[in-house]
């Protein structure tokens, strides 16, 4: 059902939060036709989607206003709470029948329990996160991770449509969030073998160029190679993510591993060498990062965390 509003509202979005992720969604659904109205605390932020083409709002109720969906990319779902419920949030200048798409990484309890007090409003509501970086966003190179109802869902197909390659109904609302952090677990992983691999080639003096080729094109090979691989070898810390991000991911894989009496040994792991590296100054910086705790463990010069100063990777002698 579209809102009151008619044909005009059919490729009308609300964007609220523009970051990393919101600024490829903008790029994208304006290329594909939509008409976005969006809001960001950030002006910065705010000016740039403007240059995109993009409508500036001044609220959440604003963005929200007139839409058939609004999609929220925030920090976390306490943030997005705030954004919706909030003064000036998104439940202000909802319609009966809005679609809120949620794309933030979140606690799926917490999406469920929102999706709960916004049907009492009659507003819909999915935990639609997304798997790829934001490197990955600006070439349309993402799938989609929902939760909630299955007509909600196919509701919401045109929106997906316009920004990701394809958007998988993963059950009812939550159920999105925690297949996110479950591809998360495997990704985060993945970087952290990866990471390990590298510093022990750099340590034992190997070509570390050769090395990555071969170890994407033998058995090993994966994503995250062809991704950080080459970041981690040049110490190309700049963010397509944060370090921090990846913290309070996690640290909520951690939850539903207690949640549900899973042992998450590896994913703990993981866990302390973010936190490691967040103390060490890395906080701000890409998650392969992570490189730099391992280098300063196995005894090897570190990059410095200031940008401006930062070394050149260089092999031991």
């Amino acid at each position: 059902m579209i809102p009151a509003g008619g044909a005009q509202m059919q490729k009308c979005v609300g964007i609220v939060g523009i970051g990393f992720m919101g600024q490829a969604f903008t790029a994208n659904l304006l290329r594909a036709g939509f008409s976005l109205r969006g809001f960001d605390k950030d002006s910065g932020r705010m000016k740039e989607f403007q240059d995109q083409g993009g409508i500036a709002a001044s609220s959440a109720a604003e963005a929200a206003r007139g839409a058939r969906w609004v999609l929220t990319s925030l920090p976390n779902s306490a943030v997005v709470r705030e954004a919706v419920f909030g003064p000036g949030g998104i439940a202000e200048g909802a319609e009966r029948g809005l679609l809120i798409t949620d794309a933030t990484t979140s606690r799926p309890e917490d999406s469920a329990s929102l999706a709960t007090e916004l049907e009492d409003r009659g507003i819909r509501f999915l935990d639609a996160a997304v798997s790829g970086t934001s490197a990955m966003a600006w070439k349309k190179d993402l799938i989609v991770v929902a939760g909630g109802k299955p007509e909600d869902f196919e509701a919401c197909r045109p929106l997906f449509d316009g920004f990701a390659k394809a958007a998988y109904h993963m059950g009812p609302v939550g159920s999105g969030a925690l297949a996110k952090l479950i591809i998360n677990l495997v990704l985060d992983c993945n970087r952290l073998g990866l990471a390990e691999g590298l510093v022990l080639g750099l340590k034992a003096g190997l070509n570390m160029d050769s090395l990555l080729v071969a170890l994407k094109e033998g058995a090993a090979g994966s994503k995250t190679m062809d991704q950080k691989g080459a970041k981690m070898i040049y110490a190309d810390y700049t963010p397509e993510s944060h370090l921090t991000t990846a913290l309070k991911d996690v640290r909520l894989m951690l939850e539903q591993g207690q949640r549900f009496g899973v042992p998450m040994l590896l994913t703990s792991i993981f866990a302390q060498i973010a936190q490691i590296g967040v103390e060490s100054g890395y906080a701000k910086y890409d998650s392969s990062s992570i490189m730099e705790v391992l280098r300063q463990m196995a005894g090897l010069p570190t990059v410095k965390t200031d940008k401006e100063e930062r070394q050149p990777f260089t092999q031991p002698e």
